[in-house]
C-alpha cells in the first residue's frame, strides 16, 4: 500500500477525472503527486456506474477539441498491452427525426469542420449499411463520426493509473482525506486517514463529494448530483461490438453493443436530483434504486427504431449521480480565494469521455500565464464572487440535465 507522504500536488478523488488529471500533470512534466482515494481501487464510485461513450462532435469548437483530445489519449493508452482502457473506436450515428434537427446536425457538422473532425451527414441507406436492424424509415437525417466510440470506465481508469505509477505518481487507496490545511491563507497540506502530507496545491476531482472537499476550505459551489441511469438488455441477435454508438436527441436517448445485447439510457424530462448538503463527506450520495418506469419507458421509445428490443429482458441497471451546475459548464481551475486549491468537478455526465481533455483544462489552468478565455470561463471563482442560492442552482442544474440534448 502506498503511504501517505509529501507531494508538490495532492489529487482528491481516484475516478476518471483524477487519474486523468494526475494522467496529463505527469505527462506535463510534473513530477511529484500523490492521489489519494479512499475506496480500495480507483473507478469505484460514479466512474464505475458510466456507460462509457465518447462522442466527438459538439455545438462548440473548445468542447470539440476537448473530445478530440479525450479520443487521441484513449488511442494511445490502447497501443499498451498490459493495461488498455478497453477503447472501441466503432464510430457514431447522431439520428435525427425531424427538422429542427436538421439544422442541428448541420450545425455540429459545420464545429466538426472548424476543428477537423472527420463528421459527415449521411442518408439512410448509408446509415442502414451501418446498424442493419434499426429501422430509418422516419429518420431525417443521420451525423456519422467515424472515430467516436465506447470504453469500459474501469477499464479508463485503471489504465491511466497504470501508466501514471509508470510516470511516477503514488496512488494511495483506502486513504479518506479529512482536511486541508493552509498556512497564510494558501494551501499546505491535506490531513488524511493515512497521515498527514504537506502540499503545494489541492486538486479537487472528488466526484459527487466534491461539494464537501470544497466546504474543506471554505468554498460554497453548485455541484448538484442528479440521478442517471441506464440497463443493458439480455443477448440480442446481431447486436455485435462493432456496431456503431448511436444518440437520438428527439427521444433523449443514447446507446451502444454491450455484452451481447443493447445497452440503452437517456435523459429525463423530470430529473431527480439530491442536495449534497444533506451527506458528509464520508458518506455516499442517497442510494438509487432502478426506476422501472423511467427505464420501460427508454425501451418502449427505442422500439420505433429497432422493434426487437421492444419487451427485451433487462439483466443489469447502471445508475449514479453525476454531478451538474447551474450553468452546464466544468468548475475547473485555482480559487482565488485560496491558492493552491485547484477545482476538477461539475462535469455535466461528460467525467468519463472528457477525462483527458479536463486533464489538460486542469493542467492549463495552472502552468499557462495566459490562460485561454474559455479555460477563465471554467473558474469556481464564477461561483464564489457574485451571489447565488441553492434553490435556483438545483433547479437550473436539473435542467441542464433534463435539456441535455436541447437545440
Amino acid at each position: 500500500m502506498t503511504q501517505v507522504s509529501d507531494a508538490e500536488f495532492v489529487i482528491i478523488g481516484g475516478g476518471a477525472i483524477g487519474c486523468g488529471v494526475a494522467y496529463s500533470l505527469a505527462r506535463g512534466g510534473v513530477t511529484d503527486i500523490l492521489l489519494a482515494e479512499r475506496a480500495a481501487d480507483v473507478a469505484q464510485v460514479t466512474t464505475a456506474q458510466g456507460a462509457g461513450l465518447c462522442g466527438q462532435p459538439r455545438p462548440t469548437l473548445e468542447r470539440t477539441l476537448l473530445a478530440m483530445h479525450s479520443v487521441a489519449t484513449f488511442r494511445e493508452l490502447q497501443r499498451d498491452p498490459k493495461v488498455q482502457p478497453e477503447w472501441h473506436e466503432t464510430g457514431s450515428l447522431r439520428i435525427a427525426l425531424s427538422e429542427k434537427r436538421v439544422a442541428e446536425l448541420r450545425q455540429l457538422k459545420s464545429v466538426a469542420d472548424q476543428a477537423k473532425l472527420e463528421a459527415e451527414l449521411i442518408d439512410n441507406a448509408a446509415a442502414r449499411k451501418l446498424w442493419p436492424a434499426m429501422e430509418f424509415a422516419d429518420v431525417k437525417a443521420v451525423l456519422w463520426c467515424p472515430s467516436d466510440g465506447y470504453m469500459r470506465p474501469y477499464a479508463v481508469a485503471s489504465s491511466y493509473a497504470y501508466q501514471c505509477r509508470k510516470l511516477g505518481v503514488r496512488i494511495a487507496t483506502s486513504t479518506a482525506v479529512e482536511e486541508i490545511l493552509s498556512r497564510n491563507g494558501r494551501v499546505s497540506g491535506v490531513k488524511t486517514s493515512q497521515g498527514a502530507a504537506s502540499c503545494r496545491y489541492v486538486i479537487n476531482a472528488a466526484g459527487a463529494n466534491a461539494y464537501h472537499i470544497a466546504k474543506l476550505v471554505g468554498l460554497e459551489l453548485p455541484i448538484v448530483p442528479v440521478r442517471h441511469e441506464y440497463f443493458v438488455s439480455v443477448p440480442v441477435e446481431g447486436m455485435v461490438p462493432e456496431l456503431p454508438c448511436f444518440r437520438v436527441p428527439e427521444l433523449t436517448l443514447y446507446g451502444r453493443p454491450c455484452e451481447g445485447g443493447l445497452l440503452l439510457g437517456g435523459w429525463e424530462a423530470q430529473s431527480l436530483q439530491t442536495d449534497p448538503r444533506e451527506y458528509g463527506l464520508n458518506a455516499e450520495p442517497p442510494p438509487v434504486e432502478p426506476d422501472w418506469t423511467v427505464l420501460n419507458s427508454f425501451e418502449e421509445e427505442f422500439s420505433r427504431l429497432l422493434p426487437q428490443t421492444r419487451g427485451v429482458k433487462k439483466t443489469r441497471v447502471g445508475r449514479g449521480w453525476p454531478t451538474f451546475t447551474p450553468d452546464g459548464r466544468f468548475i475547473i481551475g485555482e480559487s482565488r480565494r485560496v491558492p493552491g486549491f485547484v477545482m476538477a468537478g461539475g462535469c455535466n455526465a461528460h467525467g468519463i469521455s472528457g477525462s483527458a481533455g479536463i486533464g489538460r483544462l486542469v493542467y492549463e489552468s495552472i502552468f499557462d500565464p495566459k490562460p485561454s478565455v474559455y479555460v477563465k470561463s471554467l473558474s469556481p471563482d464564477r461561483f464564489t464572487e457574485i451571489p447565488w442560492n441553492w434553490k435556483d442552482a438545483r433547479r437550473e442544474a436539473a435542467h441542464v440535465y433534463e435539456t441535455y440534448y436541447g437545440v
